[in-house]
């Protein structure tokens, strides 16, 4: 850190955000870059596998930031009303919350802080963490060279990371029980991560008792996911998506079937948060 000015570099624990810091490593080494990631405490076993991967690569450790307040405590806050794509206060709470608590004495004491996010040049601008602090800067590296999905590949496999792990079944890093989860990926978790999934089976149903009109899934519980026939349907519809659209999308490396790299792309508009997924 250089007097009153730092840069900081978010990490999901996905794709993006690895590569995005392996470049800064590369290509901007007189950097002290401050990498952190915000621990939800409800992440993937395959997401820390990966961030111990990446500390290695950078030769430094990752600072975890820790909600002060678990999700649990949350969910009471809020009634005991599920998060959702309209009501995202897990990513207010559990994310952003943690950061702002970090730099807010930095700010105070009139530190510069550069943020660094990973914003693909093949994507629209999605706006991240805002501040009305203008000492609170934000850069987008890959936007400005216009490095793109498959540079962001070429970045960890020439790096030797490669794809985390659990991109041989998921599209998204993020807490196990993320509502932005295509139906498929709770398919998966189910099968590859069934505590994960009988503890989000569980939060729902409290969330159902006590009157939450959500549920984790759109249209119905993860009850009724979960039974044989419906995760046959699923993974039939799933095949058939991936019937269609074989020739057309890039092919995930870890997978031989032609699933592309990205689950979303089957399923019409990506979903994501900028903050967990990227």
């Amino acid at each position: 850190m250089a007097g009153n000015e730092i840069h900081v570099l978010g990490l999901s624990g996905g794709r993006d955000s690895a590569a995005l810091a392996v470049y800064m490593r590369q290509h901007h080494p007189d950097l002290d870059i401050e990498y952190f990631f915000t621990d939800t405490g409800k992440e993937l076993p395959e997401v820390y596998e990966y961030l111990g991967r990446l500390e290695g690569f950078l030769g430094q450790r990752i600072l975890k930031l820790n909600p002060d307040r678990d999700f649990d405590f949350w969910l009471k806050q809020y009634n005991d009303f599920l998060p959702s794509a309209q009501t995202r206060w897990c990513t207010r709470q559990l994310k952003l919350r943690p950061f702002e608590q970090w730099v807010r004495p930095l700010l105070a004491d009139g530190t510069r802080i550069y943020s660094y996010v990973a914003i693909r040049g093949d994507e629209e601008y999605r706006e991240g963490y805002t501040s009305k602090d203008d000492n609170l800067i934000v850069k987008l590296p890959f936007k400005e060279v216009g490095i793109d999905k498959a540079g962001v590949l070429d970045i960890l496999e020439g790096a030797g990371l490669g794809l985390p792990s659990y991109y041989s079944w998921r599209t998204r890093s993020g807490c196990t029980f993320c509502f932005f989860q295509q139906k498929i990926e709770w398919v998966r978790l189910m099968e590859r991560h069934p505590d994960a999934f009988k503890e989000a089976k569980a939060y729902e149903k409290n969330a159902v008792d006590h009157g939450s009109p959500f549920t984790w899934s759109q249209g119905e519980s993860l009850e009724e996911l979960s039974k044989p026939e419906r995760v046959k349907q699923i993974k039939e519809d799933h095949e058939q998506r991936l019937a269609r659209q074989k020739n057309k999308s890039q092919p995930n490396p870890l997978r031989s079937d032609s699933e592309p790299l990205d689950i979303d792309d089957l399923y019409g508009k990506a979903k994501v948060c900028l903050a967990c997924h990227k």
